[in-house]
């Protein structure tokens, strides 16, 4: 008989800018993800903004057509004092969407908070605590140039992270103390 093979997706997550945009690439297997490629694409020599979004168009438009992902995770503008800022940055994302609407995928896209809290347990870690357990999580010890690009794989990470139980309960938990006192068994 043979062993049913455990459903695959590839995932690539995307940290848009618009001087640097990180993105990391995994495999998901079961429960199983490993890293299959990060890294980020440098703006900083183009002064045209327009460029500067036809740049992020391409190259996702690329990874898209060298990887296969399955889906787009994103990391959503978060609100911050310069609205300038706030628009360059939703326009990149909107770029960004856009590469992966024109293929057909699916798009999801994530707070930093809740990036950072599903990878660290820590929705206010900083970038520097979302690589180092990105570095455990995916076993490589490369240090990236930019972290942009450890913050698009954590994105990735996080898609990953969302599914659904599969333990049959679809019991969902509104702290970690009901989570402890209803799995005592998996707790340490």
């Amino acid at each position: 008989m043979l062993k049913e093979k455990s459903k695959e997706r590839i995932i690539l997550g995307i940290d848009p800018g618009t001087a640097v945009m990180g993105y990391g690439l995994i495999k998901e297997t079961g429960s199983k993800i490993e890293l299959i490629s990060l890294g980020v694409v440098k703006m900083t020599h183009l002064d045209d903004h327009f460029l500067k979004l036809q740049r992020i168009f391409e190259k996702t438009t690329n990874l898209i057509e060298q990887y296969h992902p399955d889906c787009i995770a994103l990391e959503a503008p978060f609100y911050g004092k310069n609205i300038q800022v706030m628009l360059k940055l939703g326009r990149a994302q909107g770029v960004a969407m856009a590469a992966g609407l024109a293929k057909g995928l699916p798009i999801f896209e994530y707070s930093p908070k809740k990036i950072k809290q599903s990878v660290t347990g820590n929705g206010n870690a900083t970038k520097e605590q979302l690589a180092a357990m990105l570095k455990q999580l995916l076993n490589f010890k490369e240090t990236p140039e930019f972290l942009d690009a450890t913050d698009g794989l954590g994105v990735a990470v996080c898609h990953s992270f969302q599914k659904i139980s599969t333990s049959g309960t679809g019991k969902s938990y509104s702290g970690w103390e009901a989570f402890a006192k209803d799995n005592v068994k998996r707790v340490k």
